[in-house]
């Protein structure tokens, strides 16, 4: 960690999307980097699934062996609100970014072209105006696997920026040790953890994960009335019963020795902005670096497989040997 700057003013910023409308909630992502930008903020967290939505208490008619016409029309809805990357919604928010002067990074819901599947993101922009990257959340949580596939080892990325290195790990994918150990190896300085976890629990991991990695944490909720919530939806009556609030939020800033700087942030929209010193990652090292003198490589090593998985490579046989040796033999 070489560092050009020593401190950088960041922001976790608590929002409510409005779900089953990816537009509406770019028009709004944009204008809170405009805002948190104004404030002087260089690195911005959104939560977990902001762009594309979090359907909680949502079930899309599905029971064990049962799925329904309503159910299959609202996760088609849900697959339409989704982004490509890059796409003109990622286009709209790198503009954001480069008029901001800022990095942004915000969990988005991704599909691709030639497949139904989605993948809860994180996407990274830059302040440059272009999309630097995007990590793909391994393993999605419980019912979460009704509507996000899995993401693989080519998506871990670490960015250099002039004040540290920055990357992310979604939601319980903070309960993986071996991912935190992968990500620690890479350097991070400034730890990002979209999220959709409310539990006071969630707080007590950010803040151990802060004491074992002695980098800054940063995790960003969203706040979630059932008020965001279309009515048209067919399966809205799954909603019924629940809380107004369904989700509280508990957005936060947490310092190398896991002590708060900003936030929790609970029961409201809001932005929790917090000036680091990064150089007291050094300090906190002074005595416990998880990734130099606190390793043991003689006695445990992780590999890390970082390989983009395709269940289809397509070869072109008729320029092979052995493709040519049994045409003769014919």
């Amino acid at each position: 960690m070489d560092m050009k700057e020593k401190t950088v003013k960041v922001a976790v910023i608590q929002a409510t999307p409005r779900m089953f409308d990816t537009p509406g909630t770019i028009k709004k992502a944009c204008e809170l980097i405009e805002k948190a930008a104004g404030n002087g903020v260089k690195l911005m967290l959104f939560p977990e699934a902001f762009i594309g939505g979090y359907p909680k208490g949502m079930h899309l008619g599905v029971r064990v062996g049962i799925r329904t016409p309503e159910g299959r029309k609202d996760f088609r809805r849900y697959y339409e609100n989704a982004i490509c990357i890059p796409g003109p919604e990622t286009d709209a928010l790198a503009a954001a970014a480069a008029k901001a002067g800022a990095y942004v990074v915000s969990g988005v819901i991704e599909r691709e072209e030639n497949t139904s599947t989605l993948y809860c993101t994180a996407l990274f922009i830059g302040p440059n105006g272009k999309v630097l990257g995007k990590h793909r959340k391994l393993v999605p949580t419980a019912a979460e696997r009704l509507i996000w596939g899995s993401g693989d080892g080519s998506t871990l990325p670490v960015f250099t920026t002039p004040f540290g290195k920055i990357g992310a790990v979604i939601c319980w994918e903070n309960y993986m040790p071996l991912l935190r150990s992968a990500m620690y190896g890479k350097g991070l300085d400034i730890y990002l953890a979209p999220t959709f976890d409310a539990r006071e629990s969630w707080q007590i991991s950010m803040r151990h994960i802060a004491l074992e990695s002695h980098c800054f944490v940063l995790t960003c909720n969203q706040f979630l009335p059932k008020s965001a919530f279309p009515t048209d939806l067919l399966c809205y009556d799954e909603l019924a019963g629940q809380p107004d609030v369904l989700h509280r939020g508990g957005s936060a800033i947490i310092n190398p020795f896991g002590e708060y700087l900003g936030g929790p942030l609970w029961d409201e929209e809001g932005i929790a902005c917090a000036e680091l010193d990064m150089g007291q990652i050094r300090e906190a090292k002074f005595d416990f670096d998880v990734t130099g003198h606190y390793t043991r490589p003689d006695v445990m090593r992780l590999f890390v497989n970082e390989r983009e998985q395709s269940s289809f490579n397509y070869e072109n046989l008729s320029d092979c040997a052995f493709f040519e040796e049994e045409c003769e033999e014919e």
